[in-house]
């Protein structure tokens, strides 16, 4: 996968930057660590420069993202609740979960989303529930927006900075990433233990 984006990045420039980020936020897998830092090696060895990379990078990142938000909105917190009333049984989940976790992210879901765009894997997937909550739309772009250009901008002078060594940074946010997401899975595995066992004790 890592020969196919530079090479599209070699072909495209700044088109194949935008076409790759907006990629990766539909689908995860594709890492936008191996983008962002060999689009900032670019800029040492081509005519793309820092401000194109990152600009045409965040404008991507905000077009896969609603994308994503818009995705969210077909699954409503009340098309949610239909199908919990309709198959909750068989996770022990009840309307009222919906709609404390849609409580909860109305709450906390500007910064959530903020935040969120700094984290591999949540930083596409937050924008579904921003979209299921009906999150302002002007809100959300602005919070993606930032959240995207501080990601985009780190990692591609990062790449500007280790030159063709930007490879051994990709090891490293490699490794970061299976560190997240093995904190995601034991963040779910814990969270689901509670969750099951308080509807059990409350039976």
């Amino acid at each position: 996968m890592q020969a196919w984006i530079t090479e599209i990045m070699n072909q495209f420039g700044y088109f194949g930057i935008f076409l790759l980020i907006a990629l990766e936020n539909l689908f995860p897998p594709i890492p936008s660590e191996v983008i962002l830092t060999f689009g900032g090696f670019m800029t040492t060895q081509s005519d793309l420069n820092i401000i194109g990379v990152i600009m045409f990078s965040t404008i991507g990142s905000v077009f896969g993202a609603i994308v994503l938000y818009w995705v969210g909105r077909l699954l409503s917190v009340q098309r949610l609740e239909s199908i919990v009333v309709k198959y909750g049984k068989i996770l022990r989940l009840t309307p009222e979960d919906v709609q404390k976790a849609n409580n909860w992210f109305t709450k906390y879901g500007v910064w959530t989303v903020f935040f969120g765009r700094l984290i591999p894997l949540i930083r596409s997937l937050i924008s579904i529930p921003a979209g299921s909550t009906r999150m302002n739309m002007a809100t959300f772009l602005i919070f993606t927006t930032l959240g995207s250009l501080i990601w985009n901008s780190v990692l591609v002078y990062v790449g500007v900075a280790v030159g063709a060594s930007w490879e051994t940074i990709v090891h490293y946010m490699d490794v970061y990433s299976n560190f997240v997401y093995a904190g995601l899975a034991l963040i779910i595995v814990v969270g689901g233990f509670l969750f099951f066992r308080s509807r059990f004790l409350q039976k």
